[in-house]
């Protein structure tokens, strides 16, 4: 299978499918360290990664709350919906536009069959 994966660096920061995961998995689930969970992540990463975003943006794109007898939790700001909304419009518009470069190299390459007929050497 091809796939395309976007990292989109800017003058300090960036964004890529482990950040967009991130922040999608703390808008499914409501808190950093189930996001982090299900991405095989330590909490300590997953909470420097969102602050690495949160320090990034203009506006933060996840609040948080302390945990205690009330319960934490953390959620997308409005600009982290609308972050993340972007990084996958400019993912699927890339995916878009270089479908048919990729057909091209993906044709290119050696196939499965044809490596086989080395014998392993």
């Amino acid at each position: 299978m091809t796939a395309l994966k976007l990292r989109i660096l800017f003058d300090g920061a960036m964004i890529g499918p482990g950040k967009a995961e991130l922040l999608e998995r703390i808008g499914a689930t409501g808190s950093i360290a189930a996001a982090g969970r299900g991405m095989a992540m330590s909490y300590k990463r997953a909470w420097m990664l969102v602050e690495e975003m949160n320090a990034a943006f203009a506006q933060p794109l996840v609040a948080s709350a302390r945990g205690g007898q009330g319960g934490g939790g953390a959620r997308l700001t409005d600009t982290g919906a609308e972050v993340l909304r972007l990084y996958r419009e400019v993912v699927t518009r890339s995916e878009t536009a270089a479908a048919a470069p990729l057909a091209a190299l993906e044709g290119m390459l050696r196939g499965k069959a044809e490596s086989d007929l080395s014998g392993g050497k």
